[in-house]
């Protein structure tokens, strides 16, 4: 089932996430429905705060950048095969120079800003059978991985930005949580839910 998206400006996208264990209620439905929404939205990577629940799970799929002209074959092979569901998630280390990636975010749509990150990470997550795993990843992968992350740590892609990137970008995320916005998925819009 596809879920609405929660935009911008809904207080949900700025809560850290609480951990959970392998009794939370229907999880093997939540993730299918998790994913069917990702993938229905056309997107790389999807957080529990987005569909409106302050858990600490996120899914990555980076198939879609496979196609990605601009990459190395390398990296697009890499790409291809990538396909995670991270539960109670904890980046360990982050490492290396920072570099600027042009980045985009389901819950805030047609803002894409360049967003600096450290290359490499390791991390420590649970799978979606409560087996602990603690890996390394870099590159692109390493930076989707970051940013699903700072979905379940309640912070946004916008808030890496510049103070003078935000006062320009200003206009766009007040239009996107008031639902004055264009867009081909469900979402779920700030202003909307007051009035119910």
């Amino acid at each position: 089932m596809i879920l609405p998206i929660v935009a911008y400006g809904d207080t949900v996208l700025k809560k850290k996430a609480k951990e959970i264990d392998k009794d939370y209620p229907k999880l093997d439905a939540l993730l299918e429905n998790m994913y069917e929404t990702m993938y229905g939205a056309f997107g790389v990577g999807l957080a529990a705060p987005q569909i409106g629940l302050a858990i600490r799970i996120f899914l990555v799929d980076t198939e879609p950048f496979s196609d990605d002209e601009d990459l190395s074959e390398e990296d697009r092979e890499q790409m291809k095969n990538f396909k995670k569901t991270f539960i109670n998630a904890k980046i360990l280390e982050e490492d290396g120079d920072e570099w600027a990636f042009n980045e985009g975010c389901l819950s805030i749509p047609d803002v894409r800003e360049d967003v600096f990150r450290q290359p490499k990470i390791k991390i420590q997550y649970q799978d979606e059978n409560f087996e602990t795993h603690v890996e390394e990843y870099e590159g692109l992968i390493a930076r989707v991985i970051q940013h699903e992350y700072d979905h379940i740590e309640g912070v946004l892609f916008t808030d890496k930005l510049s103070s003078f990137k935000k006062r320009l970008i200003k206009g766009k995320l007040t239009n996107i949580s008031k639902g004055k916005i264009n867009i081909d998925y469900k979402m779920r819009f700030p202003a909307m839910s007051k009035k119910r």
